[in-house]
């Protein structure tokens, strides 16, 4: 799979690196990754949300410097994330994360992809749902807020939300089985 989306992704990564404007597609293509891999290892959305956005703030000040090795602009955010991770714990006093060297991301040997790549996949299927559907299921794990949360946000009523997720999730599944994710 990556070999297909290689040449589009330096292509991206070029243009970024010519025109700094262009790096919205790339922030577009790996924000739901990058954030997943905080969002694991940090407590809490908000903090999740300040250090994904750190992380895309530096990739975006070193695009100039980045190097194509033939190896997944995601190593390289996902290296500036577990660095923005392990930063954030010491400026607060307290270790946020698990990172050490070998959860890092060897830029000399790609990494195993695995889970990013089906959560990528997820993403994908979650952006194929109706507007109603995306949202509630946004709200609901990504930001991880509650029924009567969301219900208030979007001004439904909880057995609405609770709908709205439950078709969400089914297609979800069924999708998610065709395309065996």
């Amino acid at each position: 799979m990556a070999s297909s989306i290689e040449p589009d992704e330096r292509r991206l990564v070029e243009a970024a690196q010519r025109d700094p404007a262009c790096f919205g597609e790339l922030y577009e293509r790996h924000f739901g990754r990058v954030y997943a891999y905080v969002a694991r290892r940090v407590p809490g959305r908000d903090v999740a949300e300040d250090v994904t956005s750190e992380v895309f703030h530096r990739a975006l000040a070193g695009i100039g410097a980045y190097e194509w090795k033939g190896i997944p602009f995601a190593a390289w955010l996902f290296r500036i994330a577990a660095h923005a991770i392990v930063d954030r714990g010491r400026r607060a006093g307290r270790e946020l994360a698990d990172v050490d060297a070998d959860n890092e991301p060897d830029p000399a040997e790609p990494p195993d992809y695995a889970e990013a790549e089906r959560a990528a996949a997820v993403q994908r299927l979650v952006a194929d749902l109706p507007p109603d559907q995306q949202r509630v299921i946004r709200m609901r794990f990504a930001e991880e807020r509650s029924i009567r949360e969301v219900a208030a946000a979007l001004g439904r009523s909880e057995g609405a939300i609770k709908q709205l997720q439950f078709r969400a999730l089914e297609t979800l599944r069924g999708r998610a089985r065709n395309e065996d994710v």
